[in-house]
């Protein structure tokens, strides 16, 4: 192929290559601009509602904590029972004539009361043969027992199951003594809940918190706020639009409380009665979206 007909295709493919640029600008050019919206006319604005702030709101979870131990299961005695074997095993025995005197009431009542310790932790034949003497165990057993009506210690313990429980008061802070127990407030509609309020402007939430248990609860109770951060947070289901405005979003944040003295006597005005429940008597009180909110905070014993 000769010199001029390279030339001559090499000319051909620079105007091709010229006219695709040529048309690519072309394209460029013709494409739609973007227009600020600051430059559309009103008329082809769309118009959009604002969202209103979210609405807040302190909840506090009102605790009285168990004043019984609760009753061992079988395999908590078993192992209390066994961790005292060897305790006693292993121990070096008690110098009792060095804290006590020699035939004293004292000396008689401490050598009782091991006595029965060692059979509950040995078994009941143990240390038989020292009760052989039938008059003498008599005569110790008077002798300590008349040295228990002196102290006071005579005295019955309070039963476990208290007369509120009988009777199904729940407004009684003595009921379940082996358990947790929460306040839970009734709104004059009937809905059950714990207490709650607003949050003004400028307040923080644990003021907050405060303020509105002493304005649904009354001043005749002693309480305490466990700490400054919530302890969790509820989202009540969004109400409906009212006169075509849509509603706040709220939002709950719950504070742990404890009572240390008094009684709840709620505001008549925003509140119908209330009752101290258990987790479990919670939860057949309140709907089932809020307990699905505040079951993770309360505690099951």
């Amino acid at each position: 192929m000769s010199s001029r007909t390279l030339i001559s295709l090499c000319r051909g493919n620079s105007s091709a290559f010229s006219s695709g640029r040529r048309t690519l600008a072309t394209v460029r050019e013709t494409s739609t601009t973007y227009i600020p919206s600051s430059q559309v006319p009103i008329s082809h604005q769309t118009h959009q509602k604002p969202i209103p702030k979210p609405k807040l709101l302190t909840s506090i979870i009102l605790n009285r904590a168990p004043i019984l131990t609760p009753t061992p299961t079988p395999f908590e005695r078993a192992y209390y029972a066994y961790q005292a074997r060897l305790r006693r095993a292993l121990s070096n025995p008690f110098p009792y004539d060095f804290y006590f005197k020699q035939g004293s009431i004292l000396e008689t009542r401490f050598t009782l009361e091991e006595r029965k310790r060692e059979r509950i932790a040995f078994g009941r034949e143990f240390g038989i043969a020292d009760d052989l003497d039938k008059e003498k165990a008599a005569a110790n057993r008077a002798a300590v027992e008349q040295l228990a009506e002196q102290e006071g210690e005579s005295e019955e313990m309070m039963a476990r199951v208290h007369p509120s429980d009988e009777a199904r008061d729940y407004k009684s802070l003595d009921r379940k003594g082996k358990r947790n127990l929460y306040l839970l407030l009734q709104e004059n509609e009937g809905t059950w809940r714990f207490p709650e309020g607003n949050v003004k402007k400028g307040e923080l939430l644990h003021q907050a918190a405060q303020r509105d248990l002493l304005a649904e609860c009354g001043e005749y109770m002693d309480t305490w706020i466990v700490s400054r951060n919530p302890i969790g947070h509820y989202r009540p289901p969004r109400k409906a639009p009212l006169a075509g405005k849509p509603q706040p979003e709220e939002v709950a944040f719950f504070y742990k409380a404890h009572i240390l003295a008094g009684q709840a006597r709620p505001n008549p005005e925003t509140v119908k009665d209330f009752a101290w429940l258990t987790k479990q008597e919670v939860e057949s009180r309140v709907s089932e979206y809020y307990w699905h909110g505040v079951k993770d905070i309360l505690s099951d014993h």
